[in-house]
């Protein structure tokens, strides 16, 4: 029975994530840089994902798509636009490579205001939304051991250097099973007396 109900287009299970995006000229100097990576090291992943810095990442129904949006979009009317500051690289031993984030704090931040919707985000007990503790921008990812090893040496004493105003929101969504995300919502960061009690709000 269980089985029946999840065929329905309403249970559909959906990859849902909320990033910020940097400007083109950074978002096309960053890809340029995931090509020279993909290239150099053999990994055509790091090409085939866009620049972006995830503050979370959740399942859900695609029923609930529309009671996050709303929430979402309540949640960034009450937040300032950040300045991101992007410096040199770091890595998650032994696996990652990515951009440092100079500037965590108001991304931190923003995090904590978003994860007062995380009722939103669970779609049971075993698959609970992630929110990102350490910003960062990630380069390659799922690196073999080999990869990394000989990526980070010539990384670790890369200079890289960039900033933007992150001004907005941006939450992508895919289907279970489907590779490339599209564009669930854009949500503009206003900076308003927004009021958001937990439990006051009704969709």
């Amino acid at each position: 029975m269980e089985q029946n109900i999840l065929q329905l287009p309403g249970y559909r299970e959906c990859e849902f994530l909320l990033v910020l995006q940097p400007h083109e000229e950074l978002w096309n100097r960053i890809m340029n840089l995931k090509k020279e990576f993909a290239d150099a090291f053999e990994c055509p992943m790091a090409f085939g994902t866009k620049p972006h810095i995830t503050l979370a990442r959740f399942m859900q129904y695609a029923m609930m798509e529309q009671r996050i949006i709303n929430r979402l979009k309540l949640t960034a009317m009450g937040l300032p636009a950040i300045k991101v500051e992007l410096k040199d690289f770091g890595s998650f031993p032994s696996h990652t490579i990515y951009i440092n984030v100079v500037s965590k704090v108001p991304i931190v931040n923003m995090v904590k205001a978003v994860r007062q919707a995380q009722a939103l985000m669970k779609i049971n007990n075993d698959k609970k939304p992630h929110f990102i503790t350490e910003p960062h921008l990630t380069v390659a990812r799922k690196l073999q051991p080999w990869q990394y090893e000989k990526a980070w040496l010539e990384y670790e004493k890369k200079h890289f250097h960039g900033r933007f105003i992150a001004d907005q929101l941006l939450l992508l969504k895919r289907r279970v099973g489907e590779k490339a995300y599209q564009v669930a919502g854009r949500f503009a960061l206003e900076n308003l007396p927004v009021v958001t009690k937990q439990g006051e709000l009704n969709f």
